[in-house]
This record gives C-alpha cells, structure tokens and sequence, in this order.
C-alpha cells in the first residue's frame, strides 16, 4: 500500500551513469518513498556516455562498450533496451541493443596491429625477426625478474609485457593521454584499467576461440571466462548510449522523479554532518536553494568540496584542489571515402571499432569509425563518420584552438596517416569534454584521507567516475550508484562497500 507521508528527496549531482541509475533504482523500491531530482547541467543524459547528433550524424563521446561481469548491470541494460531480435513491440523497433563484435588495432608505423596483440603471421611479419624475439625474450625476463613493489605505471606495464613491448606499444601512447611520464602515474590506473591482461592471457584466449566452433547466443554476449579487454562482442544501443540514458531519464520522470536539465549545483549546505540541501544555477544564470534528505553525488570530488559551505579542514581542500583530470577534444569528420579498407570489395572501411594512434607525429591520440559501433551512428551508409580525439587541459593552448584550427589539423593528420583525403571531408565539428579522465597522480596519493572525510557526511554518497575519482567504465559507475541506493534505503552510513566496487573482480561477478 503506497505510503501516506511525503517522500523524502535524494538530490542527485549529474545525469550520467551513476545518477540516473541512482534515481531509477530509487524509484524501482516503491516502499522507500524516496523521490530522486536529478541535477544535469547539460540539456543532454548521459554524462561523458552522451550521444551528439550532429546534421543526423551521431557521436559517441569516447566510446562505449555495454558489457560487463556483472549480470545485475546487463540485466538492467537489456530491461530498457531489449535485444534487437528478441524486441516484440513493434511501436518500439527503434528501442533495441545491437550485437556488435569488436575489433581494435594499433596503427604504428603506418601499419595496423591487432590489439590486444595477437602473434600470428601478420604481426610477425609487421615487427620483424628481430624486434619480435627482443619482444619474446623481454617478456620471459619480466616474468622471472617481477618489479617489486609496483609503484608506477611503468612498473605495471613492464611487469605483464615486458621492458620492450612496453616502450614499443604502451608508453607513448599512454604518456600522450595522459600528458604525464608513465614513471610519474601511480600504478593504481592499471590495476584499474587493465587488471588481469598480460600477454598470456591474450595468447590462450586467441588459441581457445580458433577451437570454438559452436555459441549459443544467451552466453555469447556474458562471456563470463573472458578478460574484459579481450572480449570480442558487446551490447550497443541502436543510436548510441545517449538513447539509453536518454529513455531512462524519460522513465525515471514517469515514475514520478524529477529531472532538472541545465542545472549546475554551486554549493552544498550542511549541518554539522548532515547534507542538508543544495544551491542550484539555471541556464539563465538564476540561482535557487533546494533541501534534500540524502546527497548522491557524481560531481567530482574538486568541486564538491569547493562547493560546501562547512570549514572545510585545511588539508581536505589541498587534497581536492590538487586532483588532477585529463580533458579532451573530439573531431568529428564526416568524409566520402576511407582509405584504409580491410579488402577491395563492401565494406567501405576497415571493420575496427577503434584504432590506437601511436605515430609520434601524429597529436590524435584514438580514432573512433561510428560506422562500426552501429551503422545507424551516420546519416548515409554512403559516407564515413569518424572521431579523432586530442588529449588536452582544460585551458592550455591546444584546449583553446579555434574549431575552425581543429578541423584543419584533424584533416592534415588523417591525410599524413593515409586514412582520409582532405578534398573527401564533407564537413566536421568540434565537441570539447571536460574532466573526461580522473588522474592518478597530483594529490591522488592522499584521496583515502579525503574519502573518509566525505563520508563522515551520513547522508552524503559518492558514486560513478569522477564521483569517486576514478577511471571506472560505465557498469562501475552503475554499480556504485545501485549499492549507495541499497545504504540509502537500509540505512546504512558505512561507505565501504561503495568504494570496494572497481576494487576487486569477484565483487563484480558476485553482484
């Protein structure tokens, strides 16, 4: 029987991955008579997963996979968007997930090499005798002689690959990001990012799919045994991850929350350690106060302890004000042919999802083909939809570059790789992403020091990437939204379940 009492509100900060789940998840347990009001201050869902349609032209900020271990995540995903083939309303035909394989490569030398690095023929004879011993025996050396402790991403690396496949396919790369020494990142963003690959692992999964004749499709797509950056198919919305998070906010507004578009909360009121509202800016520059039983917050950690109004300590603001975000330019370019082409005959381009940029003399750090993750991401199968993006500050020289001066160098490095002619480009735009990437290095050091003065905040919790400053792939930021929501309902103000999610894989596979 619904309850007769007012609901009390969760204020949600972001209307990304972590906050719309929060609210759906909120809404989803009726006896919690809790009403999530979501704050975007965007007029776009979905955070860094948005999709920007442009001239019918659709672009996925970064890329994203829908795959997870977690089957309480798929399940959720395939509950909104079911798959294509088993949709059953044809008023909704257009509401479906996609099965998409997965194909990745290295361009590096002018040449594509599979990644996660395969050995068979076509390597081999891309790197050379040579250079494909020194990698072989690099490898065996780093598997005897471990680096102890790992400290740094360098040690990370060289650890699962070795000294040379590390300098060949991992260093540039990562320190063009990242615009930081690898020796200077701490080696919590591989264990984050690429924890349990190593060039074993790749080798045996690439031996086991040449002996896998038969799939059935239920666990085609789970792929439980296999290490998330060796899984060869995923999930996509029919029109990019915008659509799902579009629809959600849609049904999170007809359950009965509120989503709140164009508004940027600017401060946090608190009472001793109790959150008891939010301060809010309009696109109109108005700025109202709203009151709020509980705080779940995505924004990153910098500006919510910018944005309290408490004395806050002094060491807490240092620490906030020294994490550090890598930021990023997309360039779209829209083109009437593509160079690089797996064979003569359809399709128009190569079959890859993504393509690495390890060409030192090229800036573009990762090239996205929107033709391959769905091909309804571009207006005309005729054409190619491509993203070329820049690793920058927020403020620094090539952050502040005219779009006009970005679409040219886009142009020119495409046509220097031999990938797209500039007389082919039919036309382009720029789209700059803020706080894309939480660092692991400034003040990162000290952030479990800051996490336990946040959650002396009872009601205050932290979800999703930059919530919880951390490289999380969407289905974390989910799952920390969905466990804050089951404290909120129980009660409970100990945080340390939120923050162990991302931490250890089997907290994922039994979630």
């Amino acid at each position: 029987m619904p309850s007769t009492q007012p609901p009390q509100i969760a204020v949600i900060a972001g209307g990304g991955p972590a906050g719309l789940t929060a609210a759906y998840e909120l809404l989803c347990n009726k006896d919690a008579n809790i009403k999530p009001v979501v704050f975007e201050k965007l007029p776009i869902m979905g955070g860094i997963s948005r999709t920007i349609d442009y001239r019918g032209n659709r672009m996925d900020i970064g890329g994203h996979r829908f795959f997870s271990k977690s089957d309480a995540v798929m399940d959720w995903w395939l509950k909104i968007l079911p798959l294509q083939n088993e949709n059953r309303n044809p008023e909704k035909i257009d509401e479906v997930m996609l099965q998409r394989s997965r194909k990745s490569r290295i361009l590096w030398m002018r040449k594509l090499f599979d990644y996660p690095l395969t050995l068979g023929g076509s390597t081999l004879r891309k790197l050379g005798i040579l250079r494909t011993l020194r990698i072989g025996l690099s490898y065996i050396r780093a598997a005897i002689f471990r680096r102890k402790p790992e400290v740094t991403l360098e040690d990370f690396f060289i650890n699962r690959f070795g000294v040379v496949l590390y300098k060949l396919f991992f260093r540039d790369y990562t320190e063009k990001v990242w615009g930081m020494p690898c020796n200077k990142i701490s080696a919590a963003w591989g264990a984050q990012r690429v924890k349990g690959v190593s060039v074993t692992k790749a080798l045996l999964h690439a031996v086991r799919q040449i002996f896998v004749f038969k799939k059935t499709s239920s666990d085609d797509i789970r792929q439980k045994n296999v290490e998330t950056s060796l899984i060869d198919r995923f999930l996509y919305p029919k029109f990019g991850p915008g659509q799902l998070w579009e629809l959600v906010a849609k049904r999170v507004t007809e359950m009965g929350g509120e989503i709140l578009r164009n508004w940027e909360i600017v401060g946090i009121k608190t009472d001793g350690q109790i959150v008891t509202g939010v301060c809010a800016r309009g696109a109109d520059g108005e700025i109202k106060n709203f009151e709020c039983d509980y705080l779940l917050s995505s924004l990153p950690l910098k500006d919510l302890v910018e944005s309290m109004d408490c004395d806050v300590p002094a060491e807490i603001g240092e620490i906030a004000t020294g994490l550090a975000y890598r930021d990023f330019v997309t360039v779209g370019l829209l083109a009437k042919d593509f160079l690089l082409k797996d064979s003569e005959n359809p399709p128009k381009i190569v079959a890859d999802n993504w393509i690495y940029i390890q060409e030192s003399d090229i800036k573009a750090g990762r090239l996205q083909l929107f033709n391959n993750w769905s091909p309804y991401m571009v207006a005309r199968a005729d054409q190619v939809w491509i993203g070329l993006e820049y690793f920058c500050q927020e403020g620094d020289e090539f952050w502040n570059r005219s779009d006009a001066e970005l679409l040219e160098l886009a142009k020119c490095e495409m046509d220097k790789c031999g990938i797209i002619r500039p007389a082919d480009v039919l036309d382009g735009v720029v789209v700059r992403v803020q706080k894309a990437y939480p660092a692991y290095f400034g003040t990162y050091d000290r952030i479990d020091v800051l996490r336990q003065y946040l959650d002396s905040y009872k009601n205050l919790f932290c979800i999703g990437r930059n919530g919880q400053h951390r490289y999380n792939n969407m289905d974390h930021s989910m799952l920390t939204a969905m466990q804050a929501v089951k404290n909120v309902i129980a009660g409970n103000t100990d945080k340390s379940n939120i923050w162990a999610v991302n931490t250890e894989q089997a907290y994922h596979e039994s979630k």
